[in-house]
């Protein structure tokens, strides 16, 4: 049974820093791309940054760039998103992503990922 669990949510005051990690377990991950989305309360889930197999190549949305940093460990099957200078705006579930199928680059479209972690919170204060 393949699973993705996430952690390292939790409440931060604005402009303090969270990593989440995404642990698989079940397959390896370690040749498809993998993924971070978000969503806030009342509003849809949103693409938030993903990373090819390699980990050489990388996306962010454009609210997070220059804030938020992905990053894989392969033979840890571990998905990382450092987030730094946290505003109130990116309250929200956090949810990780993984494509089933190999190889590739990165991929921005939610639909590209087929499995899907149960999500952590995270809180912004002002």
């Amino acid at each position: 049974q393949v699973q993705l669990v996430e952690s390292g949510g939790g409440l931060v005051q604005a402009g303090g820093s969270l990593r989440l990690s995404c642990a698989a377990s079940g397959r390896t991950f370690s040749s498809s791309a993998m993924a971070w989305f978000r969503q806030a309360p009342g509003k849809e889930r949103e693409f938030v940054a993903t990373i090819s197999w390699s980990g050489y190549s990388t996306n962010y949305a454009d609210s997070v760039k220059g804030r938020f940093t992905i990053s894989r460990d392969n033979p840890k099957n571990t998905v990382y998103l450092q987030m730094n200078s946290l505003k109130p705006e990116d309250t929200a579930v956090y949810y990780c992503a993984a494509r089933a199928a190999g190889g590739g680059s990165y991929y921005i479209a939610s639909v590209n990922y087929h499995y899907w972690g149960q999500g952590t919170q995270v809180t912004v204060s002002s």
